[in-house]
């Protein structure tokens, strides 16, 4: 099982880089061939559905993302929304999400914003037939210990997330 883990921050102190990164480490336990992609890694042009797309980053986001059989999405909560540098890596990898299996965990600021992990579950789902893991983490900021880290509590529901997608995806998978 091939799965791509997409930490979707640019903040060099992200919280959901270290949920990101929890989730790789149970999926690479597990046997599965986890591959972790950091956004801030990468300089995406944003999208503006013509020449974006022939970015050399785009094209290569792109081609992970067809290469996945599975992914786990891991993005901070801005405004009630997950943050822009998710839609735009969405936007400019497109139908190569076709038919996956998605996972996803966030990081917000506040218990409000709770639904947020929606739209981009209802994106992928009526765009792309993706097929979205019915469970996902939300987490705040007193949900993570002093140095950043998730608590265990947090850290288990990661754990259960990377063991569903896991499974959901093999099966769907063949």
């Amino acid at each position: 099982m091939n799965i791509a883990v997409f930490s979707c921050s640019l903040n060099p102190k992200s919280k959901s880089r270290r949920l990101a990164e929890r989730a790789l480490a149970r999926l690479g336990g597990s046997g599965a061939d986890a591959l972790f992609i950091d956004l801030a890694k990468y300089s995406l042009p944003p999208c503006d559905g013509g020449s974006a797309y022939g970015d050399p980053a785009a094209i290569e986001l792109k081609e992970t993302v067809k290469n996945a059989s599975a992914a786990l999405l891991a993005f901070p909560v801005y405004n009630y929304a997950a943050g822009s540098a998710l839609k735009n890596m969405m936007e400019l990898t497109g139908d190569a999400w076709t038919g996956k299996t998605v996972g996803m965990v966030c990081a917000a600021g506040g218990k409000g914003s709770y639904m947020a992990p929606m739209t981009v579950a209802n994106s992928l789902m009526l765009d792309f037939r993706c097929v979205i893991v019915p469970r996902f983490v939300y987490a705040i900021g007193e949900d993570f210990e002093g140095d950043g880290a998730p608590s265990e509590e947090i850290g288990q529901r990661v754990d259960e997330l990377a063991d569903e997608l896991l499974r959901i995806g093999t099966a769907l998978s063949g």
